[in-house]
């Protein structure tokens, strides 16, 4: 079905504007590092703001453009609305002209709930549940036949179509309720006006007056017959006038009424016709379909054992059964060893071995049946169990085999066991749910459905259509609606947002996205700018803080930002057209672009490719989409593995590889991928360290400085200072952790935490020490004229630069400037940071630590994320110093110069999800390009 798209409105010749009122201006901004810079940003277009990392972006786009037209809406609401805003304070500049409604799409994972679902957060759960509800048809799992209810007007209509003259009797069945006797019974239907019953004994059937009944209890039938209540008798019309078609109706409504849901007309005195308007079928009532049976979130519709999440406290059977690759006669079944429990294995050769189950068979290669086969008798044992938990061994045996688990009664699906009788085109709404976005899409394509149930559907199937259109052209065809939100990646969650906005089709709008491009290979980047295209041709102004090339070439107008970051940056080096941005001589990056500046790992070009000696293995990997690929991995080298956006590479190096190291080191771990067998030099390898985007500290007292170690010595320098020593501070009165210099107000916070009663906490700026955090009397300690609040407000490459005299010092705030975070503050909390420079903050940290005696291999995830090509080039330098140091890298990234600089290269592919998982290349990325299935080779 086709998406609705709002044309471009079109602009009167008469009233058409001057560029500077088409464009957002910004005049004077001071946020940050921000230099009193002055902006324009062309409406209605494509604009990437790029630069290097720390040069003023963010705080040009989010800090300024985007709180200043949040700052806005919030004032044009009405002042009861306002107070349960938290207030907005102006950002620092001049004034902005021509700003219109402002969206911010930023990076991070915006959930942890596990409730919330890729199809929650795009909305296509709502209306999946809506679809279901308004066209969905229950079947009973008894018969499978569709399970029907009638009302009044079906027996109307019934009525209608019987040939002219026929006589009609409409009845219910006659009962006796409360314990009343048929003769109390029949007083109380006298009462209520009716004044017959019709029996029928030996095919014959009698209408019999209810006074008479009662005046002589012997003419009431024996208990042969069968005896119903006579609601109405009409004889049947060609045409039905009004007052008929009345009475027939309240006669129909008064049967379902007294039956508590049974009609039953004869007609000509020997056919009955069953109607009924109770939801049942099979001995069983069913629920009618509403949009809350079809909700996890909800207790009407979620399972009543899982409460809605899915898993329970069970018998893990992973934990049963950790090892696939072995047989049961090989003791795959781990409860099943031992002297004693050893028993139930050779009963189960015994009583399953001559029937054909193949007791030597992987139990990963088991069909479906031999798998049941194998897990009744699983089962069958751990009630045995069950039974015997008066004695502690059994008790013990119980709690090693627990864990999350399915649940049992929903299978998974989350939903009440009667919410999947509901079906569209045959298919429940949890088996759609498991469907691959794409799959998804073809099934919708293909759909079939009755005229009315079109017409019914019509508006649903369109907001359907166009959200799944949008997530594949973001590239997230691969994901399923039933992926735990907090389970995506910052890109793939950054991208689900943005097709929630992009499903409500606002026009007129400013959007805001903080590098959406990552976690994307080449391919996908395509796809995501013609769907950021598709916005700007509704009318809206996008704005992207991007480093990507490609985005750049299709960009309208590029702002580069600069000269470098931090104190050094913050202002507009160059704005124009991409042309425009390849000539201008202060742009670093239209240096890079114009290939005068190159990403190279070396200072003096690309050096030689090392040669791999040394390898690690991972055998038959087939957890998820693998196709049971056998992958080898160089040792003391940089090693990329890539491959398009859900194509296997998280799967083969942060769930399998990773813990089966782990594991192989000894190290408790999550349990690895599937997979045969991990081979090769691993006496190489003491360690394995995951350099991932997980926050280095949730508090706000986490920061940089203290995670690498140099806070201890900038504390140890104050100390040492001639009025801290006579006023006897030691290094503990520099520390906003401990009492002594601290502030005691706000216990070195900085600010004070106001609970409000209904809303959000208010954090105020501490009155005691305006926020530096410590007594008066510590910062009046000082080195070289700066307190110590004032070092933690530098700058990184600001300290290194200050602290030139105190070579300890310097030498441990050097690794954070080596990898691109020069720009960063002292004291900056740790829960502020982006994931990119989290994970570049764990790098610097095992820079820090020099040679040491161990041999690591670092994994890294997409290192790139929030780089510009001037800070990739530092990153590469930091990988190779780590490799020089007798470490191995293997890098999970999609950036093509990190790709081309890698010393082996491992691709992924052909596609995402199913169509992926295959191993498609492995060597130097040179002979990459000879691989014609390879979307990777295209892009080099």
């Amino acid at each position: 079905m086709s998406t609705i798209k709002t044309p471009p409105k079109k602009r009167s010749k008469a009233a058409a504007p001057t560029p500077e009122q088409d464009a957002i201006i910004i005049q004077g901004a001071r946020m940050h590092n921000l230099k009193n810079i002055t902006v324009a940003i062309p409406r209605n277009k494509l604009v990437v703001v790029t630069g290097v990392s720390g040069s003023g972006k963010s705080s040009l786009t989010m800090d300024t453009l985007f709180a200043e037209g949040q700052r806005r809406y919030a004032e044009s609401l009405s002042a009861y609305a306002r107070q349960f805003l938290m207030r907005m304070d102006k950002p620092d500049v001049d004034f902005i002209k021509g700003i219109c409604p402002a969206i911010a799409i930023e990076q991070k994972v915006t959930t942890r709930t596990p409730r919330s679902t890729v199809g929650s957060m795009t909305e296509l759960q709502d209306y999946l549940r809506l679809l279901f509800a308004r066209v969905g048809k229950t079947y009973s799992p008894i018969s499978g036949k569709e399970v029907k209810k009638d009302d009044v007007t079906d027996v109307v209509d019934f009525i209608k179509t019987l040939p002219e003259g026929t006589k009609v009797q409409i009845l219910v069945p006659f009962r006796t309720l409360s314990g009343r006797s048929i003769a109390e019974e029949l007083n109380v239907l006298l009462q209520k006006g009716f004044s017959r019953v019709y029996a029928v004994e030996k095919k014959q059937g009698a209408v019999l007056r209810i006074e008479d009944l009662i005046e002589d209890e012997t003419q009431i039938p024996g208990a042969k017959a069968q005896v119903y209540l006579l609601i109405d008798r009409i004889v049947a019309k060609a045409d039905f006038d009004e007052d008929d078609i009345h009475r027939i109706a309240d006669s129909v409504q008064t049967a379902f009424y007294e039956s508590d849901g049974a009609c039953l007309l004869e007609t000509d005195g020997n056919k009955i016709h069953t109607f009924n308007n109770r939801f049942e079928a099979d001995g069983m009532s069913f629920e009618e379909p509403t949009p809350n049976l079809f909700s996890f979130n909800n207790p009407y519709g979620a399972c009543p054992v899982c409460e809605g999440f899915g898993q329970v406290l069970g018998i893990d059977e992973d934990l049963v059964i950790p090892d696939k690759r072995l047989s049961v006669y090989e003791d795959a079944v781990v409860p099943w060893k031992g002297e004693k429990m050893s028993e139930w294995k050779a009963a189960f050769i015994r009583a399953e071995g001559p029937k054909g189950f193949p007791i030597h068979k992987p139990v990963l290669e088991l069909s479906k049946e031999q798998e049941s086969v194998l897990q009744r008798w699983i089962d069958d044992f751990f009630k045995m169990v069950e039974e015997n938990l008066y004695k502690i061994q059994y008790r013990v045996m119980q709690a090693r085999y627990r864990g999350r688990t399915k649940c049992p009664t929903c299978r998974g699906t989350r939903l009440r066991p009667d919410a999947l009788y509901v079906k569209v085109n045959s298919a429940d709404i949890a088996a759609l749910t498991d469907l691959p976005v794409s799959d998804l899409n073809a099934w919708f394509e293909s759909i079939k459905l009755s005229a009315q149930q079109s017409a019914i559907a019509q508006r649903i199937l369109v907001e359907i259509n166009q959200r799944l259109k949008t997530l594949l052209d973001v590239g997230l065809g691969y994901l399923t609606l039933n992926r735990l939100a907090n389970s995506l990646s910052g890109g793939e969650s950054q991208r689900i947002q943005l097709t929630k906005f992009l499903g409500s089709n606002l026009t007129d709008s400013l959007y805001i996205l903080d590098e959406p491009s990552i976690g994307l290979h080449p391919r996908d980047t395509a796809r995501l700018i013609h769907v950021l295209k598709n916005l700007r041709d509704l009318n809206n102004t996008v704005v992207v803080v991007e480093h990507d090339e490609m985005m750049m070439q299709e960009a309208d107008y590029i702002i580069d930002m600069g000269p470098l970051a931090s104190h050094l940056g913050g202002e507009v080096i160059a704005a124009g057209t991409y042309k425009e941005i390849l000539k201008a001589p202060a742009s670093l990056t239209g240096q890079y672009l114009s290939g005068a500046l190159q990403v190279t790992s070396g200072q003096s070009g690309i050096p030689a490719k090392r040669k791999a000696i040394n390898y690690i293995t991972i055998e038959g990997a087939r957890q998820h989409n693998l196709k049971d690929i056998t992958v080898s991995f160089p040792l003391n080298m940089l090693c990329v593995v890539t491959g398009v956006s859900g194509s296997g590479k998280t799967t083969l190096v942060k769930q399998t590889l990773y813990p089966a190291l782990q594991k192989h080191l000894g190290e408790t771990t999550d349990r690895p991928g599937t997979h045969k067998a991990l081979s090769g030099d691993l006496k190489m390898i003491q360690q394995v360290e995951m350099v991932d985007q997980n926050p280095i500290g949730k508090s706000s007292r986490s920061n940089p400085v203290t995670y690498i170690k140099a806070y201890d010595e900038i504390r140890n320098l104050f100390a040492k200072q001639r009025i801290a020593k006579m006023r006897g501070f030691q290094p503990k009165h520099f520390s906003f952790n401990v009492d002594g210099g601290r502030c005691d107000t706000c216990k070195g916070e900085g600010e004070v935490v106001v609970e409000m009663q209904f809303l959000a906490d208010v954090h105020l700026v501490c009155e005691s020490c305006k926020g530096k955090r410590f007594k008066d009397e510590v910062l009046e300690v000082t080195y070289r004229e700066k307190n110590i609040h004032d070092v933690l407000e530098m700058s990184v490459d600001e300290a290194i630069a200050f602290f030139d005299d105190e070579k300890a010092l310097a030498q441990r705030l050097q690794p954070l400037s080596d990898v691109g975070l020069g720009y960063v503050k002292l004291g900056q909390s740790s829960n502020t940071l982006s994931g990119g420079e989290a994970q570049r903050v764990k790098l610097a940290s095992f820079l820090g630590r020099g040679n040491t005696k161990e041999k690591i291999l670092f994994i890294f995830d997409e290192p790139t994320t929030g780089l510009h090509f001037h800070d990739i080039n530092k990153l590469l330098r930091s990988f190779h110093a780590l490799i020089e140091q007798g470490h191995s890298i293997i890098v999970i990234e999609h950036n093509t110069d990190v790709i081309r600089n890698a010393d082996w290269l491992i691709d992924i592919g052909p596609e995402g999800g199913a169509g992926g998982g295959q191993l498609l290349y492995s060597g130097q990325p040179d002979g990459l390009k000879k691989v014609k299935e390879s979307y990777t080779a295209e892009y080099l």
